[in-house]
């Protein structure tokens, strides 16, 4: 009998101006997503992922310390407790992308996982930071990732995450398909005109490299008042041989769901023989500086 996992993408609209109070905003877009993955849960989800700084607007595009309010600790935080009962009266594992505080004056853009009966399994820190192009000052507000490139054992499988830029990067994927990902969440936060003709290769591309499912999510629609290029959400699920098997709108609140077989991934590892096949004894160039 197939080993098949029903997966769920959630791409959200900002519904709560930037102007407002930091905590109104969070308030509101926790709100519509504790709806949403309801919602998920009576499609049968059994785990979902949200999009990049899911609580908020993507506030990169301008340097404010005003933003440092959206901070929270991980596990110990209120989002991350309010995840895990939600995780535990639906039993679905969550992956839960947040502005995360790790000491004061020290911030990461950070995702949780959480198993399906509410325990907290760990988190993953972007590990690589833009800085280069009008609109994403990512510096200002992030410290780069210093946990590696961890899989986590849940209830439905391993889980892999890695954050938006880190995507242009192939030797995180391959670190999460060597560390035993099954599946792997991409939550992002992308504009057209920068990025869009990359979307459906990089994702894609490293499910098929990498022989793993990818979910990837991206935010639709545009934020004022920036309004610095349009979210282009269409969130995507990849199977192992890069096929794109479902695919949201372009520009509205979607819940994404698909069934992931699980088998697959031994299927078509039999046939592509890439991780037998590595000679990691001739890369030492790209690990150096």
């Amino acid at each position: 009998m197939a080993r098949t996992v029903k997966a769920a993408l959630i791409q959200a609209t900002l519904c709560e101006s930037p102007t407002s109070p930091c905590e109104k905003i969070k308030k509101a877009m926790i709100d519509k997503h504790v709806s949403m993955i309801e919602d998920a849960a009576k499609q049968g989800a059994e785990v979902l992922c949200m999009q990049e700084l899911f609580y908020g607007p993507y506030f990169c595009c301008e340097q404010e310390i005003k933003w440092y309010q959206m901070t929270e600790r991980i596990p110990d935080g209120p989002t991350t407790k309010l995840m895990q009962e939600l995780a535990k009266r639906l039993k679905m594992v969550l992956v839960v992308p947040m502005y995360e505080e790790d000491i004061t004056g020290v911030y990461y853009n950070t995702a949780a996982v959480i198993d399906a009966d509410g325990s907290f399994k760990g988190k993953f820190r972007k590990i690589h930071i833009p800085h280069c192009h009008p609109g994403f000052w990512e510096k200002f507000y992030f410290k780069p990732g210093n946990l590696g490139y961890p899989v986590f054992e849940t209830r439905v499988g391993k889980v892999g995450v890695y954050i938006c830029y880190d995507r242009h990067f192939p030797e995180g994927w391959r670190a999460l398909g060597l560390n035993g990902a099954e599946i792997v969440f991409n939550p992002s936060a992308t504009v057209a005109g920068l990025s869009e003709y990359l979307w459906r290769l990089e994702q894609t591309s490293a499910a098929c490299a990498n022989i793993y499912w990818v979910g990837a999510i991206n935010r639709p629609g545009t934020e004022a008042p920036w309004k610095f290029g349009e979210f282009y959400g269409s969130s995507y699920f990849s199977n192992p041989r890069g096929e794109i098997v479902a695919q949201a709108s372009r520009s509205e609140d979607a819940v994404l769901t698909a069934e992931l077989n699980l088998d697959l991934i031994r299927e078509v590892r039999n046939v592509w023989q890439f991780y037998r096949d590595r000679r990691p004894d001739t890369y030492e160039a790209i690990t150096k500086p």
